[in-house]
């Protein structure tokens, strides 16, 4: 099959947790042990100047979160690695379930002294509805915190996981020494170092005399859990692995690299190598010859002294190439490439190959739209990118006259990298910026002011859902839109929305209009 070997040696994944379950450190661990970094950020402190290197918006620096995906790619023992890091805040999950879509395998990383929290609960069901492979990294090893059995209980119980624990504890807090990998059968002491990486200790044997001389009296504890392990949990089987039926679990502390090396390791033997995914008309294998992708996401201003924008493209199947006409199925035209990039966070350089597996950065001067799809010619569709019904809802107005210009362009850009959604009313012409979180407006005034030189301010509006609706029934249509003309607005693509200011509302014009169709989310 063509270009086989280049598949195989991909993996890509997303890195999902709870905010502060250490998310982003445990990035930036993966790529100092990749080489693509040589000192991890601090991802926590405003007094370091020296940030994340998957947190380069200037509010991510500031706040010490995650507020947009970041894709980063590198090499690792010959496995081209691509990790997408998500925001962990609940304002910004909408970002977060559509980047699931480009992943192919999932690592959930939980804290050790908190558990299983809401958030994390959330994204593992999306992960389950759509069968993705998934890793648990219980993280922050060096603080207690909960008993290892009762935290995998936890993992089941909440995340409805079947799990088995690939790596285990010795100790945890002031007396963590280290981590058992199950997987290989070593065992492995670090030094903590939080700026450079530490090696390790192998031994092969559990019953090996090394063991009672590094570890002394918690040789044996490490015995007995071990051996409880193996009686108690399911046995690691590839298979149901990736076909989302079993969960391994490794324990380590990302800020002091306890355990990263070990889930790096496993990571790139177990799992998987990119996917196919289902189309409109059918499922596109990544050993085609023939180049699809789809856009997950849009970045406005990764470069603010370029305005520059970016489309990020999953490749699904054959080769993409640079200064190529490729189909834009949706505009039906042919568009070519001079500059596409792969990423290192903000960091980007120009490529001419990539492969199924790859995120591809593609400059846009506004062709692209989440969930467009881009192929050699053919015409299909990628499916389940969805757009949801925002929560929250605040007009927007302009609050500098001489910057209007600025404003229409910079909020009609952040709209399209979906971090919420626009409303301009058709009775009123006043523009509604809908959210799916209250930080999101924060960030919307953040970076109209700070990348587009416009500022804004919010006025309080009552409304309860927006929601989309077609039906064929003309005349239902027509006298829904004469008596609720004032609750019509047209959403960024010009489609017709309902802005329900109730529950009671919608229900009642649900069963009034009983022809109408309405959707909650823009995917119908």
């Amino acid at each position: 099959m063509s270009n086989q070997k280049e598949i195989n040696r991909r993996r890509t994944f997303a890195i999902i947790s709870h905010p502060d379950a250490g998310k982003t450190t445990l990035t930036e661990k993966l790529l100092l042990f990749g080489g693509a970094i040589q000192v991890a950020g601090a991802v926590k402190s405003n007094k370091i100047k020296k940030t994340a290197t998957s947190d380069w918006m200037e509010i991510e620096r500031q706040r010490g979160i995650s507020v947009a995906t970041s894709v980063m790619g590198f090499e690792y023992n010959d496995v081209k690695i691509n990790i997408l890091d998500t925001p962990g805040h609940q304002d910004f999950q909408e970002d977060t379930f559509r980047t699931l879509t480009a992943a192919d395998s999932v690592v959930v990383v939980i804290d050790v002294a908190k558990g299983v929290e809401p958030q994390t609960e959330k994204l593992v069901k999306v992960c389950r509805m759509r069968n993705i492979p998934i890793i648990v990294f219980i993280n922050k090893l060096d603080r207690p915190g909960k008993d290892a059995f009762d935290l995998l209980d936890e993992v089941e119980q909440k995340l409805h996981l079947t799990v088995t624990p690939l790596s285990w504890p010795i100790n945890m807090g002031p007396s963590f020494k280290g981590v058992y990998n199950i997987f290989s059968h070593s065992l492995n002491l670090f030094s903590p170092g939080k700026q450079i990486i530490e090696e390790g200790i192998a031994i092969n044997n559990l019953e090996d005399k090394k063991v009672d001389d590094y570890l002394k009296e918690d040789a044996d504890q490490l015995r007995e859990d071990v051996e409880l392990i193996e009686n108690v949990y399911p046995k690691f089987e590839i298979d149901s692995y990736l076909g989302g039926k079993l969960s391994p679990v490794f324990f380590g502390s990302a800020l002091n690299n306890f355990g990263v090396k070990e889930l790096l390791d496993n990571f790139i033997q177990i799992a998987p190598s990119p996917i196919g995914r289902e189309s409109d008309i059918r499922k596109v294998l990544p050993e085609e010859k023939s180049f699809t992708g789809f856009v997950f996401k849009i970045h406005a201003n990764m470069d603010p002294k370029h305005r520059d924008r970016i489309a990020f493209v999953r490749i699904v199947s054959g080769v993409f190439k640079r200064n190529t006409y490729y189909q834009h199925v949706r505009l039906n035209r042919k568009l070519k490439f001079s500059s596409p990039t792969s990423f290192m966070a903000q960091k980007k350089s120009i490529v001419d190959e990539m492969y199924p597996g790859d995120i591809v950065g593609l400059h846009d001067t506004g062709n692209f739209k989440i969930g467009d799809t881009i192929t050699d010619g053919e015409t299909l569709n990628y499916k389940g990118i969805p757009s949801f019904s925002p929560e929250l809802f605040k007009y927007i107005e302009n609050a500098s006259p001489m910057k209007a210009k600025q404003l229409a362009k910079g909020i009609d850009q952040l709209m399209d990298e979906g971090v919420a959604q626009l409303f301009t009313g058709k009775h009123t012409g006043r523009k509604i910026i809908g959210t799916v979180g209250a930080l999101q407006f924060e960030v919307i005034q953040y970076r109209l002011e700070h990348e587009y030189g416009a500022k804004c301010r919010f006025e309080h509006i009552t409304l309860y859902k927006t929601v989309w609706y077609k039906s064929s029934d003309q005349d239902q249509l027509k006298d829904f839109r004469a008596r609720k003309a004032t609750q019509i607005a047209l959403d960024k693509d010009g489609r017709e929305v309902f802005l329900a200011d109730s529950q009671f509302s919608l229900q009642m014009a649900q069963q009034k209009y009983n022809n109408i169709e309405f959707f909650f989310t823009s995917e119908f």
